[in-house]
């Protein structure tokens, strides 16, 4: 009866680490996905900085063509 009992334990602890190794691989997964998108993030954040500054650098040198210009905005 001992013996089956133990064997009992034994199987449900295999079954426990093979499920705790599909969590392991999947939180590994997880992590490098995450990561992914951690780089598209700052790739992204990057670009829309750097088009802003673009389009401060128009505004102000269309202002600067306006002044030339003598135009004003009438509002």
């Amino acid at each position: 009866m001992t013996a089956d009992i133990e064997n009992l334990v034994l199987e449900h602890l295999r079954a426990i680490r093979a499920d705790i190794a599909d969590i392991k691989r999947e939180v590994t997964a997880n992590s490098l996905q995450l990561s992914a998108m951690g780089q598209q993030l700052a790739g992204l954040t990057a670009a829309v900085y750097g088009s802003k500054s673009d389009v401060d650098d128009i505004k102000r040198r269309l202002e600067r063509l306006e002044r030339r210009l003598e135009l004003h905005d009438e509002h």
